[in-house]
């Protein structure tokens, strides 16, 4: 990436990355090790993937240099920020950049978060592409009391509701916010966190959002992309544990290919774990597929909330045991799921979904009928011809949700 869409922090940040990559590659080659030296009878040092003797001792002699030459890096660039932030001209954070933080943040943002990374995002709510702060909100003339929260999925960010159809740019919450009077309020959030902890991070937005808006909110609706959608409801559950008044404004959720009981990439991801781990020398190779962040994981059956995941080996592999979460009464609830097949295509075609998400999971259906989440006929639509990603361009899907939302 250019040198001007970087930030003085993101040296900083990178020296951690690569002090903790550098670490996680030596882990692997010591297993290695330590697995072809099992074969041979050798005992394994403190755990069966460590050696001992000399040879554990030169592991242990590389993670800790690494670990101290990457921490005195990091400390010292610390107390250079003040100054580069002073001689670089930050003016606002490029599409470019935001991009590359949303997808980083997407595969490895718990690890970020966990590390103290710089580069970790946290949950905000944004309004003109601004951050806002409730100590100074916004005025009042330049806001309404319909709000529309604008959420992405997974590896995105808000800035990419902005995109083209036709070569023409279009932005499909800013068209709705137009026709239908809403004031659109975008979040921005660490997608490689659990769905559930981004659940309970909305919450407390939206909470705060209702307290301090300028004029009272008359009417809350939710435009949810993917992943958006789970931490939506998830967000639900924990505002109704911890008796927020929020929800009580809300009227409106509309689903775009959320994964509702998964998504089949992520279970071909948690196969690739149990393969790796089949074999002594495979198994130090599991742990390139378990560096996908909780995020990524909580696809595989759809979780939303900390009872689904809390206790579990989310690398084990195990059948769906989620707490059923129903649609939230009261609120009118719209899903639209895409396949990438034509309308008359074979049944199996049209299955398959858009790419990423299967029809039956964006419609909330499920096999076992207790899990099914019963949206309404007339509250479902596919989109044919259309990508995970084309939804949030699609003419169609956009008279769609005019025609949902009309009141």
């Amino acid at each position: 990436m250019p040198c001007q869409h970087w930030r003085a922090y993101d040296l900083r940040a990178m020296t951690l990355l690569a002090t903790d990559a550098t670490a996680a590659v030596t882990r692997m080659a010591e297993g290695v090790h330590q697995s072809v030296w099992r074969t041979l009878g050798a005992p394994s040092g403190a755990t069966p993937d460590q050696t001992r003797g000399l040879t554990g001792l030169i592991y242990k002699s590389i993670n800790g240099v690494t670990e101290r030459v990457g921490r005195g890096v990091a400390a010292a660039l610390t107390r250079l920020e003040p100054l580069l932030q002073r001689l670089e001209a930050q003016g606002d954070e490029s599409v470019e950049r935001a991009a590359m933080l949303a997808v980083l943040n997407g595969v490895m943002g718990d690890r970020l978060q966990s590390s103290g990374n710089p580069l970790a995002t946290p949950m905000t709510l944004r309004f003109q592409k601004q951050v806002l702060d409730w100590a100074v909100p916004p005025a009042a003339p330049h806001v309404g009391g319909k709000v529309l929260v604008v959420i992405h999925g997974l590896c995105m960010n808000e800035l990419q509701w902005h995109s083209k159809h036709a070569g023409a740019p279009v932005n499909l919450a800013e068209s709705l916010c137009a026709e239908r009077g809403y004031t659109p309020v975008y979040v921005r959030y660490n997608s490689g966190l659990h769905v559930s902890e981004n659940g309970h991070l909305l919450a407390r937005q939206l909470q705060l959002l209702v307290q301090h808006w300028p004029v009272p909110v008359t009417e809350l609706s939710v435009l949810a992309h993917s992943m958006g959608g789970l931490v939506t409801r998830s967000a639900l559950f924990a505002a109704s544990q911890q008796t927020m008044n929020w929800p009580g404004v809300l009227k409106n959720i509309v689903f775009l290919g959320t994964p509702h009981n998964g998504s089949p990439l992520e279970r071909a991801g948690n196969w690739i774990d149990v393969i790796l781990g089949s074999t002594p020398y495979s198994r130090p190779f599991a742990k390139l597929g378990q560096l996908r962040s909780a995020g990524i994981t909580d696809l595989r059956y759809g979780h939303v909330l900390d009872a689904d995941w809390q206790g579990h080996d989310r690398f084990r592999r195990k059948p769906d045991s989620r707490v059923h979460l129903p649609l939230p009464a009261g609120v009118a609830c719209f899903a639209v799921a895409a396949t990438t097949a034509a309308k008359r295509s074979p049944l199996a075609d049209r299955l398959v979904g858009d790419g990423l998400v299967p029809l039956h999971s964006a419609l909330g259906q499920h096999d076992e009928p207790q899990r099914c989440l019963n949206f309404a006929p007339d509250h479902q639509w596919i989109a044919y011809r259309t990508s995970h990603l084309a939804l949030l361009s699609s003419p169609a899907v956009a008279q769609q949700l005019m025609t949902w939302l009309k009141s």
